[in-house]
């Protein structure tokens, strides 16, 4: 039975405290929007918890799917440590990844980067004001981090597209052969044979994603904004306003709630409430995990974020210890967790770092939700309207939520948006 509402109706109800769900509520409630911020636990425990902890403004090429035959070779044998997958995951899984692949081939990659740069080369100016007014600097480091490699070939691909990069961009970033690298990060074990790595000078990094994202949210409710803990098991149009106008209600487990606009920032799980309404937007979700090791003179933090980039993971100093984060697995969405690619990553690390004992007696897992073009899903709902999406950032929620926050917002109030949004847009996907 549908409880009658308790609220008033907002400006905008945003389903989703994480970071694009939070930077969203922030924005428009800077504009003059009465929003309420939705989430059925905690802010920031989600998708948003999990990350290397990357405000990633050196990304400018997205993550691609190879097209090289012999890591393809190597990713379908499953023993590789950057990409895992469930064999019963891949029927179904299919057609996103024969879209992907189609995405990911030279032309189009270059196409998705172009689309993705106006949102890359904001990520860090967009950050940085919510991150002083939210009192969170003792969170940041502005050191950049580090692309690790173990093979010199490798190394010496990296190097050259990173000078490439850099050209094209205006990115700084500094090539470190093995003996500088080691200057740089004094700690890697002395058998340790690293060919070198580059390290990237503009991005920031996080020492507790997770708080970051609380932190904001605890801004949105200082300034008047509503966070209601609450799960949204449905959602629905109904012409019940006095002036006849469309309000959305958002049915919860305790009530309805009502609001003019409604934006979807479930990240992962937004097609659960969308579908109903007809959407079938292909999301599909990379896992990772993360497990903390202890710190201590011994076995202490790497100076900035190494990512081994061969094995698709990242070291990184957090307030929990050193966080140790896998690559992709590719599984069914209720699959128990698999710990295989977390022990293939930590054998690898321990080559290298002296990693300390495990905090955790179980990995944290999580979801990174992924369109098949590279592009997040930022915008109006194509047939409702009121409705918004922003969703669909894959690896670079975290770098990426308070300029899609920004963005969707423009979009909502009727500002000039600062960048074309286009490229983002749902109906994408429906025109196929």
């Amino acid at each position: 039975m549908t409880q009658p509402p308790t609220h008033p109706p907002f400006d905008a109800l945003v389903l989703g405290a994480g970071i694009v769900g939070v930077s969203t509520a922030l924005h428009l409630q800077a504009r003059g929007w009465r929003v309420g911020l939705v989430e059925r636990g905690e802010p920031g425990r989600g998708t948003s918890f999990g990350n290397a902890g990357l405000i990633e403004r050196a990304s400018v090429v997205p993550y691609a799917f190879t097209h090289a035959w012999s890591e393809l070779l190597r990713f379908a044998s499953n023993r590789s440590c950057a990409v895992r997958f469930q064999w019963r995951a891949l029927p179904g899984l299919a057609p996103w990844l024969w879209h992907y692949w189609r995405a990911s081939g030279p032309q189009a990659l270059q196409s998705a980067a172009a689309d993705m740069l106006p949102l890359i080369e904001r990520c860090v100016s967009e950050h940085a004001p919510l991150i002083e007014a939210a009192g969170l600097s003792h969170l940041i480091r502005q050191k950049g981090w580090i692309d690790a490699y173990r093979s010199p070939a490798a190394f010496a691909a990296a190097a050259t597209q990173a000078r490439a990069l850099q050209t094209a961009h205006r990115l700084q970033a500094e090539i470190l052969a093995g003996p500088a690298l080691r200057t740089r990060e004094h700690n890697l074990l002395p058998d340790a044979r690293m060919a070198g790595g580059i390290h990237w000078l503009d991005p920031w990094t996080v020492t507790s994603p997770g708080e970051l994202v609380q932190g904001y949210a605890a801004l949105f409710a200082s300034r008047g904004g509503r966070v209601l803990q609450a799960h949204a098991r449905a959602i629905h149009p109904a012409d019940s306003s006095a002036n006849g106008a469309t309000l959305w209600q958002v049915q919860t487990e305790r009530d309805t709630l009502l609001a003019r606009h409604l934006v979807i920032a479930l990240g992962p799980d937004a097609n659960t409430l969308l579908a109903p309404l007809g959407y079938r937007l292909p999301v599909v979700h990379k896992r990772g995990y993360h497990l903390h090791f202890r710190a201590s003179p011994h076995t202490p933090p790497p100076e900035h974020p190494l990512c081994d980039a061969q094995a698709g993971f990242v070291l990184a100093g957090m307030a929990q210890g050193v966080r140790l984060t896998t690559g992709v697995e590719l599984a069914l969405p209720d699959a128990a967790p698999n710990r295989a690619q977390l022990h293939m990553a930590e054998r690898i690390a321990r080559q290298y770092w002296p990693l300390g004992q495990a905090v955790e007696a179980e990995p944290w897992m999580g979801r990174r939700p992924c369109t098949p073009d590279m592009r997040p899903i930022i915008g109006p709902a194509p047939r409702h309207q009121g409705l918004w999406l922003n969703f669909g950032h894959a690896h670079h929620g975290l770098t990426l939520g308070p300029v899609s926050g920004r963005l969707l917002a423009e979009m909502m109030t009727g500002h000039p948006p600062f960048t074309n949004p286009a490229a983002y847009a749902a109906s994408r996907f429906e025109q196929r």
